[in-house]
């Protein structure tokens, strides 16, 4: 379990001018973005960092992401030279419905604090724009990683599987929302050895109803969700079983159109997005069994080491079909809150035992050493498919 971090309050010091022009300030013109402006200055942002943040001073480095309404951005917080990440949504329409999202995610944000969950520092409103700051993590997401170096060692894997239902599991037991949206993208990695998950609960459901597009990655929905079934926290171990098989393997683990996934390059041919959320509900789950490992490049990494039983069985039981089956994020961590008891799957108590053994922050200057290497930005860019 978790304890939460005792830290006192630190409001943000927003000011109006920089949030929103003076004449959409007055009360009376009930004007959604000055409601919003003046609601943001009200978070207050549990952290022991005090950040004064506001567009005068933060300077934009570069961009690492982008998706469906939004961007993400590497900036620098003048007064302090600390790196954040710069999350910005873009043209946002703050009706009430917007603006309730927005300040939900936020409010639950400021609210979360556990070593496997990214660190919200504050947000801002400029010229239509919402700009949500977090922690930096320097090495980036799992779908680069393994884009440049391929599939990742299973006692990687495990640590990352730990990190990841440790983080679920609090968001859950102590805040009572699911991710919703687990995928290599969402897990993120850094040179001091911290594994840690992003856009989780809410932040989905913000972004997409501002862009008017579906919640989360549909590749990596349980098959009750891409029905449009009611769903429960299940889900989100379905995700974590196809996320971990793709980083163990080194590719999205469902079968290419005509390929049997066993050529010593893998196929280029792709199946469509209906054909492949088709085959996700119609046929069987995959088995890490019937995938090869394999290099950046597409080919077999005929040196690897079997996969270990107990790894094929984790990644059986987050995917069972069948969601009242499936076990939850909870009972495969294992850890009873009431009696201290730790139980859980095999895979997880031995990674929770090896956890002091692992050298991460040593694996994390092998892997920050390959992106120094690599010829262009081009080679850190997660694989094609999906």
């Amino acid at each position: 379990m978790f304890r939460r971090k005792k830290t006192g309050g630190v409001r943000l010091n927003l000011t109006t001018d920089t949030l929103a022009p003076p004449e959409v300030l007055n009360p009376a013109q009930s004007d959604p973005a000055a409601d919003l402006s003046s609601e943001l200055q009200s978070l207050e942002i549990n952290t022991e960092y005090t950040l004064e943040l506001r567009p005068s001073n933060v300077v934009n480095i570069k961009e690492v992401g982008a998706g469906s309404g939004g961007t993400v951005i590497r900036a620098r917080h003048t007064v302090t030279g600390r790196l954040l990440a710069r999350k910005i949504i873009h043209h946002v329409v703050a009706g009430p419905e917007e603006r309730r999202l927005i300040l939900r995610e936020l409010q639950l944000m400021k609210d979360c604090h556990a070593p496997t969950i990214v660190t919200f520092y504050g947000a801002f409103w400029d010229d239509g724009d919402i700009s949500v700051f977090m922690e930096y993590m320097d090495l980036g997401s799992f779908d680069r990683i393994i884009g440049l170096v391929g599939h990742l060692p299973e006692h990687y894997c495990a640590q990352i599987s730990l990190a990841v239902l440790e983080g679920v599991d609090y968001l859950y037991r102590t805040h009572k929302i699911m991710h919703r949206d687990i995928k290599p993208s969402n897990i993120l990695f850094n040179t001091a050895g911290e594994i840690k998950i992003c856009d989780f609960g809410v932040s989905g459901q913000l972004i997409n109803s501002i862009a008017n597009t579906f919640v989360g990655t549909k590749w990596y929905m349980a098959p009750e969700r891409i029905q449009a079934r009611d769903y429960g926290v299940q889900s989100d171990s379905w995700s974590l079983g196809l996320t971990m098989m793709e980083l163990a393997i080194g590719r999205f683990p469902f079968p290419s159109k005509g390929s049997e996934g066993q050529g010593d390059v893998e196929p280029q041919k792709k199946l469509s997005i209906i054909e492949l959320l088709s085959y996700i509900v119609n046929e069987k789950p995959p088995r890490l069994s019937d995938h090869p490992p394999r290099n950046a490049d597409g080919t077999i990494d005929k040196d690897a080491p079997p996969f270990s039983q107990d790894f094929v069985d984790f990644l059986d039981a987050c995917l069972i079909k069948d969601d009242a089956t499936r076990p939850t994020p909870s009972m495969l961590l294992g850890t009873v809150p009431e009696t201290g008891e730790i139980l859980g799957h095999p895979f997880v108590q031995k990674a929770r035992a090896a956890r002091p053994g692992v050298d991460l922050v040593a694996w994390a200057k092998v892997i920050s050493a390959a992106m120094a290497e690599a010829p262009s930005p081009t080679s850190c860019k997660a694989p094609p498919y999906p």
